[in-house]
């Protein structure tokens, strides 16, 4: 009769156990309920990218003095420098400038070894097209500045969002 005692109440024990656990489990999911989601409805609302995101590179055709620079650094020679020795002046002319952001990585050591800061990295992410020979871009495409997320009027922010009062 008492293993029968012992085994009951360790059965209660083990019980009252079980239940604690699940009613921890319950109030951890209870405090995420009170929290904000993290999806956003993404065509019609925009994250706000940080100071340091490397999105598109824009370049400034003015600026650069065809050094290739851009093209050593680069870990996949990625950029398309076509230039034209002036033997007048003894410099060379800059003539076409592309980069096929299809190949890409976006690591930024174009932007970085730059001598004159024609490369500069830009917020703007959306390059997607049905077409991989249209991310193709040359130095007038590249020379387009993108709109800023925050000063699109059609797109609503995270920032712009109406709080939730609790």
């Amino acid at each position: 009769m008492l293993p029968m005692v012992t085994e009951f109440m360790n059965y209660g024990q083990q019980t009252v156990r079980a239940a604690r656990y699940i009613g921890q489990g319950f109030m951890i999911t209870l405090s995420h309920a009170n929290r904000l989601p993290v999806t956003i409805q993404y065509p019609y609302e925009k994250l706000i990218t940080s100071e340091r995101f490397r999105g598109r590179i824009h370049f400034e055709f003015d600026k650069c003095i065809a050094c290739e620079v851009c093209v050593r650094v680069c870990p996949i020679d990625l950029p398309v420098v076509d230039w034209k020795l002036e033997t007048d002046i003894r410099k060379k002319r800059l003539l076409n400038y592309s980069i096929d952001f299809g190949i890409c990585i976006f690591c930024g050591n174009c932007v970085e070894y730059c001598p004159t800061n024609c490369l500069s990295m830009t917020e703007e992410y959306e390059l997607s097209t049905y077409d991989r020979h249209e991310l193709n871009y040359n130095q007038i495409a590249l020379g387009r500045l993108p709109m800023s997320v925050i000063e699109d009027y059609t797109i609503r922010t995270i920032l712009n969002l109406p709080e939730i009062k609790t």
